[in-house]
């Protein structure tokens, strides 16, 4: 299977922000939108909803009712590894994202 590489970072990219993070919180939703595509087998049921709370940013992953398995997986490591990249992703930010797995 060949996956996309339009998540590769150039490594002479400016900082987006002057605090020198790079991604945002549409950039980490995006990227949690496209790796959740790949994991279902209906991927235009994937939809990804951005709540701004006061203390963290809340990405809730929309998938279709067949496809919660497969994005919680076995004892909850594929959405264990998903929060841990959404984590990563927006830790440049110094803000707290949390990911909710809906069906």
């Amino acid at each position: 299977m060949r996956l996309d590489r339009s998540f590769q970072t150039d490594a002479r990219a400016k900082p987006a922000r002057p605090g020198g993070g790079t991604a945002s919180g549409a950039q980490v939703a995006e990227l949690l939108d496209y790796l959740a595509r790949q994991l279902v087998d209906e991927p235009d049921a994937v939809r990804v909803e951005e709540l701004d709370e006061p203390d963290a940013l809340v990405l809730r992953l929309h998938v279709a009712e067949g496809d919660v398995g497969k994005v919680i997986g076995r004892q909850g490591r594929i959405a264990r590894a998903l929060r841990t990249i959404v984590r990563a992703g927006a830790a440049r930010e110094g803000r707290r994202v949390l990911l909710e797995i809906a069906g």
